[in-house]
């Protein structure tokens, strides 16, 4: 297996587990009425989305556009929350597109890049204090 497709392999087969998850029959998914209550359906979408991005962000990290990893898994995750959403009225069976699922999908992406910043203004902060630390 050629290094590029084992970097992705694990992004990859992630964002085909969401495909699967989204393409199943709406008769097929479980129903239970407090997590309704909970958007626990919501929660779900955003969840998969933000694993996908760190997925992604891990994988592009690994190549030489390192620098713009952060900005391919963003540019890659939010549209393909759409299409998902758009494939769910044109092709998969008993599912309808749902705009709120698509924002929620957006949300776990946007999260993921802000979870992202904050380690790494972390992770600077730690460089900087140490730095000036050992220089006095």
């Amino acid at each position: 297996m050629s290094k590029t497709l084992k970097i992705f392999a694990p992004s990859f087969f992630w964002a085909l587990f969401i495909a699967f998850l989204c393409g199943l029959p709406g008769k097929d998914i479980p129903h239970i009425s407090f997590l309704e209550l909970l958007s626990f359906d919501k929660f779900v979408h955003a969840s998969v989305f933000f694993v996908l991005v760190m997925l992604i962000n891990k994988a592009f990290r690994k190549t030489p556009n390192r620098k713009n990893a952060m900005a391919f898994a963003l540019c890659v995750s939010i549209p393909y929350g759409g299409i998902l959403e758009i494939l769910q009225q044109e092709l998969f069976e008993d599912r309808t597109p749902d705009l709120f699922d698509f924002i929620a999908n957006s949300s776990g992406c946007l999260l993921a890049w802000g979870f992202v910043g904050l380690k790494n203004s972390a992770n600077a902060k730690k460089v900087i204090y140490n730095y000036l630390k050992n220089k006095s």
